[in-house]
């Protein structure tokens, strides 16, 4: 897949995970709420956050940096904005349910952390 043919397809599909949060976020009453419509609301902001940290993640470094190939470029920035997306949603979660603290987050912090090291010294062990 192009550089080109890549960009496309994810602003176009962030897009439209956009347009399903907001008619998702506007049509389905959280007070009547059953739990499919949950589980809607949290994939699209899922999908949503995924594809914008990645669309400026590869857009800062590729643009600002020019350090690396194409490729891990992208890997990278989709990596990153995946665990960005699935911490912003645990806490949504966690906020939703009552359960959220600053110790919650210092440990979703820190794990996430952790699993940002670990895959990288994975990718780097298997690079070489």
């Amino acid at each position: 897949m192009s550089l080109r043919a890549y960009l496309t397809t994810m602003i176009l599909a962030t897009v439209g995970s956009a347009l399903c949060l907001t008619a998702v976020v506007l049509l389905i009453s959280p007070d009547q709420n059953n739990v499919l419509g949950m589980a809607l609301f949290y994939t699209a902001m899922f999908l949503t956050v995924m594809g914008t940290a990645s669309i400026l993640g590869f857009v800062v470094r590729f643009v600002l940096l020019k350090k690396r190939l194409v490729a891990h470029v992208v890997i990278i920035s989709f990596r990153q904005a995946f665990l960005i997306a699935f911490l912003t949603v645990t806490v949504l979660i966690l906020l939703s349910q009552r359960l959220f603290s600053w110790l919650n987050m210092g440990f979703l912090i820190v794990g996430f952390t952790t699993l940002e090291f670990l895959l990288i010294s994975f990718s780097t062990t298997n690079n070489e």
